[in-house]
């Protein structure tokens, strides 16, 4: 008798130590989601990719189920508001149920205790994400483009907030009473809803393939920007470009040992204030050449077989969509998510056509790649190394998204993966998921070493990626999921973007390739 009372009573202990580990891992998640939007304020929307599908299996499915089944009514009245703070990051009914109406008051009575941002700090985001370290490409974008380019930075901004807005009304449906709430949680949810029920997880991983894609692309375009601003900064000295690319990686190597992003994340707004300065101090040595500024060198005919790339840039430097139904899920107000994507893409439209422009007017034909590279010898050094520095410090985030993706489509427990888990019971990393960080880290610098082309591999990435990812899906979703509630005009538009970003991309993918097959050969006979 004595030895079943002491089961019983070491089998509660075990099963409340568990309990609570779960829940504090599950608290510890959600704060890892919430910062990984502060962390993206020194990215170009990267970290972001992240918390839209990589949290809401691989750090809480699973244990979400233990949380609501801990939580139910009479077993923990004290931790039920804790669960729900961190239920917006279950799926597929994972959790306990819970709908947020479009005005932003929740539908359940448990009072929401997680940290919802505000209209401004999401705007802040969304404002980082799409003028960060790659409008440095844009003044190369109008040395091919012309006054075409000016406008299409326009357009480009006009079609992104319009597919952003329509992204997230894909995340709503009508309930009995017409109110809207919100069924989905991310993009992924979004496309696999449209390819339901024949191919139910088809979108998610058409979707899921571009972000990995997007965010290994950039990874090499930083290793690429770091050794080209290092060669332009120090020229004398004896080191090549793909030297420099290859230091720059050394460096990169312990982003392989990255179990999150807390460390990282203490150096983004640091990063995103340096960029700040860094832009303002182009534009003052800019207007301070006003003067000799060369307004007949802006053309209104394009280069033909340059142009299509320069599409790519522009289109890559608004890329934000992929992040957007996370934010709006985390926003106090999300009846305000419209008005913040209108004043954040006029914002980045304004700056980003006077940053190119302004810029151009400064070297014209003498443009380069990337603009600081223009800059005198003295002011470019220190420049190029607040860039290098903000570089460096950028590469964790899309790395470690993108090696999150990759673990949880093949290296996860359960049948659904093709690999055993990277992780071992202890938390430790296997030798497995190592090599799979290091062989990761490895490519991006061999893509840097043998095309060390940023313009190419911007003109690619927004082409292929971003193209889809901010013109064709969203607007091909829009049609099929709300195709009986749109009016005649939203039909017309979404048919127009995706007729037009597939045209955009087919032509950037095509003219990106050939110059980036055409760089391969040279550095392969080098």
């Amino acid at each position: 008798m004595a030895t079943l009372i002491r089961s019983k009573l070491s089998n509660k202990l075990s099963n409340a130590a568990t309990t609570v580990t779960n829940k504090s891992q599950a608290k510890v998640s959600g704060m890892f989601a919430r910062m990984g939007f502060q962390a993206a304020t020194d990215e170009e929307a990267l970290g972001f990719a992240a918390c839209d599908d990589l949290d809401y299996d691989h750090r809480q499915g699973m244990q979400m189920d233990v949380l609501a089944a801990d939580d139910k009514p009479g077993e923990g009245e004290g931790d039920g508001d804790g669960l729900e703070g961190d239920s917006h990051y279950q799926r597929q009914g994972t959790g306990p149920a819970r709908s947020v109406s479009k005005d932003g008051d929740p539908a359940s009575e448990l009072e929401e205790v997680r940290p919802k941002i505000t209209a401004w700090e999401a705007g802040w985001n969304v404002t980082n994400a799409i003028q960060g370290m790659f409008v440095l490409g844009l003044p190369y974008a109008i040395l091919h483009g012309g006054y075409l380019g000016l406008f299409l930075i326009i357009f480009a901004a006009v079609v992104c907030c319009y597919t952003g807005k329509i992204l997230i009304s894909c995340l709503y449906e009508e309930d009995e009473d017409g109110r809207l709430v919100r069924v989905r949680d991310s993009y992924v949810d979004i496309a696999n809803a449209c390819c339901a029920p024949r191919f139910p997880t088809l979108g998610g991983h058409i979707v899921n393939v571009a972000q990995i894609i997007e965010l290994v692309m950039t990874c090499i375009l930083y290793v690429v920007v770091s050794g080209n601003l290092m060669y332009n900064s120090f020229p004398n000295m004896p080191i090549s470009q793909k030297s420099w690319a290859i230091i720059a990686t050394a460096a990169l190597l312990p982003c392989a040992f990255l179990k999150n992003l807390k460390a990282v994340s203490k150096f983004s707004l640091l990063c995103t204030l340096a960029h700040f300065v860094i832009n303002v101090l182009v534009i003052a040595y800019c207007l301070s050449r006003a003067r000799v500024w060369a307004w007949d060198k802006v053309k209104f005919y394009i280069d033909v077989k340059k142009f299509p790339i320069s599409i790519g840039i522009i289109v890559f430097s608004y890329t934000s969509q992929i992040f957007l139904p996370s934010l709006e899920g985390n926003m106090q107000k999300p009846s305000e998510f419209h008005c913040m994507m209108n004043w954040t893409h006029i914002a980045a439209c304004i700056l980003k056509g006077l940053f190119a422009l302004v810029a151009y007017l400064t070297w014209a034909d003498a443009t380069k790649e990337v603009i600081t590279d223009n800059l005198p010898p003295g002011i470019r050094a220190v420049v190029n190394l607040f860039l290098v520095s903000k570089a460096l410090l950028s590469y964790p985030l899309p790395f470690f998204a993108a090696v999150e993706v990759l673990e949880k489509s093949f290296f996860q427990e359960g049948g659904r993966t093709f690999f055993p888990d990277c992780y071992g019971s202890d938390g430790r990393l296997k030798s497995w998921g190592l090599t799979l960080r290091c062989s990761l880290v490895v490519f991006t610098l061999l893509m840097a070493v043998y095309v060390p082309h940023f313009a190419l591999l911007m003109g690619l990435t927004g082409s292929l990626t971003g193209a889809g990812l901010c013109f064709l899906l969203p607007s091909l979703f829009h049609l099929k999921l709300l195709w009986r509630k749109l009016q005649w005009h939203q039909v017309f538009f979404d048919v127009a973007i995706f007729v037009i970003g597939g045209i955009c991309s087919i032509s950037g993918f095509i003219h990106s390739t050939e110059g980036l097959i055409e760089a391969f050969r040279d550095n392969i006979e080098e």
